[in-house]
C-alpha cells in the first residue's frame, strides 16, 4: 500500500473481528512508532503490549471512551518518559508522532486501530498506572487498540481549503 492511500483510508476502528493479530505485526507497528521524530532524538516513549483479556476488559472501568477494547485482540499503550532528555517539555509531541506512525503502520498491514486519548486526564492516567504497574515518572499517553476491522476502510475527503493560509492569516 502506498503511504497516501494509508493516510486517505485510515479510520478510527471501534469494532474488531474475533481474529488474533500476529506478534510480527505488533512488532512492525512498534518499530514504526519508534522511527518517529523526537525533539533532540530523545525518544521518550515506552510501549506496553496488552493481550490479557482481563486487563483489556478492565480498561473501560476507568476510561469511558475505551469500550472497543472488549473486541480488540491487542492494545498498545504508549507512555512517555520526560526525564533524561534535553527537551523534556516535548515528550507529548514526540509520543504523538509515534502514535501516528503506529496508526499508519497498522493500516498498511490491513489492521484497524483507534487512538484512545489518556494524557492529560488524571483519572485515566491513574487507572493505567494501577492496572499495569506503571512507575510514577512514566506518563500513560495513548492507547491504541489493534485488530482486524469488522468493516471496510473507505476514503473520505476531509480537506478544508478554508483552513489553509499562505504567508499570513
Amino acid at each position: 500500500m502506498e503511504l497516501i492511500e494509508a493516510i486517505n483510508t485510515r479510520r478510527s476502528i471501534r469494532r474488531f473481528q474475533e481474529r488474533p493479530v500476529a506478534d510480527e505485526h505488533i512488532q512492525t507497528i512498534i518499530e514504526a512508532a519508534m522511527l518517529a521524530p523526537s525533539a533532540g532524538n530523545q525518544q521518550p516513549w515506552h510501549f506496553i503490549v496488552i493481550t490479557d483479556r482481563e486487563k483489556l476488559n478492565a480498561i473501560p472501568a476507568f476510561h469511558p471512551y475505551s469500550g472497543m477494547v472488549h473486541t480488540a485482540p491487542v492494545a498498545i499503550l504508549i507512555c512517555g518518559d520526560p526525564a533524561g532528555g534535553a527537551w523534556p517539555e516535548f515528550w507529548v509531541q514526540d509520543c504523538s508522532a509515534a502514535a501516528q506512525n503506529a496508526l499508519l503502520a497498522a493500516r498498511d498491514l490491513g489492521l484497524g486501530t483507534v487512538w484512545v486519548g489518556i494524557y492529560p486526564i488524571e483519572e485515566r492516567i491513574a487507572g493505567f498506572r494501577r492496572l499495569l504497574a506503571i512507575p510514577e515518572h512514566i506518563h500513560p499517553f495513548a492507547l491504541i487498540p489493534v485488530g482486524w476491522p469488522a468493516g471496510s476502510f473507505h476514503p473520505v475527503n476531509r480537506t478544508r481549503p478554508e483552513r489553509v493560509h499562505r504567508e499570513t492569516w
